[in-house]
């Protein structure tokens, strides 16, 4: 008998191990957990430099203590500013309405503001504050939603997104979501694919339904090669991108990064992901066949986002793209009517969708 238990632990090794390989990337990918540790640092960092200027300063000079200390935790305001003083010389070529002074004023402050929130609290500190929505019974039947967000973030960036639609749910009829955190962070948007994928197979079990896929920045992109990849074109409802570089944006031409540099205006990979997989024939008939598939996309996009510009870069052919005035990058994915007429999408009845 022992002999026997002895033969079978051996070949029963590889089956845990692979367990226990799947089970650790899940965690890995919910979680987050470099962006988390990097951003717990930076904003770590932040405020201890500005506590020792002030404290070293107080005694002789308060106001430099003060000014000093304000420099140190708001400096990236200085470079949010540069970023939108490139957007209006790069944006003078574009097609799509210039911004005003007053506009571009306004959307950097907002913008100082929202980053503020995202990259100093809600992502290092709240990335999980609100839990996915899988497990309840009532959510069959119900469009659910999967989550996608940008370069150097986690599923904390939705946050607010997710408690709204968790106060409506308890309101109406609950929605099943998750929201994912892409990692390794500067790996090829390809690398991302295999995540979107555990996600759609998640909410669609958990709905019964194709789900909707809300997407920032380049969160849009890995949705787009998933859709590629896995032919998920058919297996998605509707694909709502915010601020996502379809066309790519002048500012990728200063990443190092393999997603960076796929983000560069004319990069071969943006090419590629503009035909749609197993499609032959000319030009023509590749544009028409991409433009046809990108009927499900409605893509919000603003004049003054200092991440993505020119502004058009933003929009798809064939897409339902909607312009937003003076709102800048992170910003855009907050404002109001972005957030309402999205989440009234998800909130719609299906029945309605297939009348309809």
């Amino acid at each position: 008998m022992k002999s026997k238990t002895a033969n079978k632990a051996p070949a029963a090794l590889p089956h845990v191990c692979e367990t226990l390989t799947m089970t650790a990337n899940r965690i890995f990918d919910k979680h987050g957990i470099q962006v988390i540790r990097m951003q717990q640092i930076m904003t770590g960092s932040m405020v201890m430099c500005a506590t020792i200027w002030m404290v070293h300063f107080w005694p002789t000079s308060p106001w430099l203590s003060i000014v000093g200390g304000l420099a140190w935790l708001l400096g990236f305001s200085g470079l949010i500013a540069i970023e939108f003083a490139a957007l209006v010389l790069i944006n003078r070529m574009d097609p799509a309405p210039r911004a005003s002074r007053k506009e571009l004023l306004r959307a950097w402050f907002a913008e100082s503001c929202q980053i503020v929130q995202v990259f100093c609290w809600r992502q290092p500190f709240r990335a999980n504050a609100v839990p996915d929505q899988l497990n309840e019974k009532k959510l069959q039947g119900q469009r659910g939603v999967v989550f996608i967000h940008g370069l150097i973030c986690n599923r904390g960036f939705w946050t607010p997104w997710l408690e709204l639609l968790q106060k409506k749910g308890s309101r109406f009829s609950p929605h099943a979501f998750t929201a994912i955190s892409m990692e390794p962070v500067f790996g090829s948007i390809e690398a991302y694919v295999e995540q979107i994928e555990r996600a759609v197979v998640d909410v669609t079990r958990a709905s019964g339904l194709p789900p909707i896929l809300v997407c920032h920045s380049m969160g849009g992109l890995a949705a787009r090669a998933w859709i590629n990849r896995q032919s998920g074109a058919c297996r998605v409802h509707h694909v709502v991108t915010i601020g996502t570089p379809h066309h790519g944006t002048w500012l990728a031409r200063f990443a190092q990064g393999a997603s960076g540099r796929q983000m560069r205006q004319g990069s071969e990979w943006l090419r590629q992901l503009c035909v749609p997989p197993s499609k032959g024939g000319d030009s023509e008939t590749i544009e028409k066949a991409s433009a046809n598939a990108q009927k499900q996309f409605t893509c919000w996009y603003s004049n003054c986002d200092n991440i993505v510009f020119p502004t058009s870069t933003a929009t798809l052919p064939g897409a339902d793209n909607r312009f937003v005035r003076g709102a800048g990058h992170v910003q855009l994915a907050f404002l109001p009517v972005v957030m309402e007429a999205t989440l009234n999408m998800i909130m719609q009845d299906p029945k309605s969708d297939a009348t309809g």
